[in-house]
């Protein structure tokens, strides 16, 4: 059983940088993909991005990408979404996650292939 724990989210000012990190516990880090994900006041939850299990395969959302970048650290059980140039559209709660195992170099945008979620993280951005 893997927990998730998120950390790093607060207030910012749009256009500021923020890093969220989470992480693992209870398994085996590096046998899992991990992602982000994303649900914004009255909408439905929505991937941000992801990354496989050895950190070299990664995917962004097209609205997101340029702007936040996901990695991992797997000696430390530990992913992060650095988001720079915050815009108030990316307010919400940010959930990490946890998949597989999967091969080394897949990852997933489906939240169904996702079974173990933290608690998640709000990021709030003001204009």
């Amino acid at each position: 059983q893997v927990q998730l724990v998120e950390s790093g989210g607060g207030l910012v000012q749009a256009g500021d940088p923020l890093e969220l990190s989470c992480t693992a516990s209870g398994g085996t880090f590096s046998r899992y993909a991990m992602g982000w994900f994303r649900r914004a006041p009255g909408k439905e939850r929505e991937v941000v991005a992801a990354i496989s299990r050895s950190g070299t395969s990664t995917w962004s959302a097209d609205s997101v990408k340029g702007r936040f970048t996901i990695s991992r650290d797997n000696a430390k059980n530990t992913v992060y979404l650095q988001m720079n140039t915050l815009r108030p559209e990316d307010t919400a709660v940010y959930y990490c996650a946890a998949g597989g195992p999967y091969s080394r170099e897949y990852y997933s945008t489906r939240q169904n292939e996702y079974g173990y979620w933290g608690q998640g993280t709000q990021v709030t951005v003001s204009s």
